[in-house]
């Protein structure tokens, strides 16, 4: 299958899509580490495979500012980045831990920002 390049208006669309896709959206990891934690890079990554995953589209640019600590409740913001500049927040939130593994759900806001001038 080919995929070609999502223009920045399709991906301006597809951040709002995105929102509503996600919301019952979520994702595991497993570390090993005595106190599990995923770090800021493998979050990123993981959100940006589940979002391409719900959408058909292509991994988008996902940064997330800090690891995610594996304790139930705790939540760390990411930001999407669409190739026009506009962004949207995923909220990425542990819902269990279990041994090594983090499991988290996935909510995107419900409106995108627009690309800064």
């Amino acid at each position: 299958m080919t995929t070609g390049r999502v223009t920045a208006a399709a991906w301006s669309l597809s951040a709002i899509t995105v929102g509503v896709l996600l919301a019952g959206c979520s994702g595991s990891v497993s570390v090993g580490k005595s106190e599990p934690k995923v770090s800021a890079a493998k979050l990123a990554t993981t959100v940006s495979e589940r979002l391409a995953a719900q959408t058909g589209r292509p991994k988008p640019h996902i940064t997330c500012p800090e690891d995610l600590t594996g304790k139930v409740g705790t939540s760390t913001r990411c930001k999407l980045t669409a190739d026009d500049g506009s962004t949207l927040g995923v909220t990425v939130t542990v819902t269990s831990v279990q041994g090594s593994q983090i499991n988290f759900d996935i909510k995107a806001d419900d409106k995108a920002s627009p690309a800064p001038n």
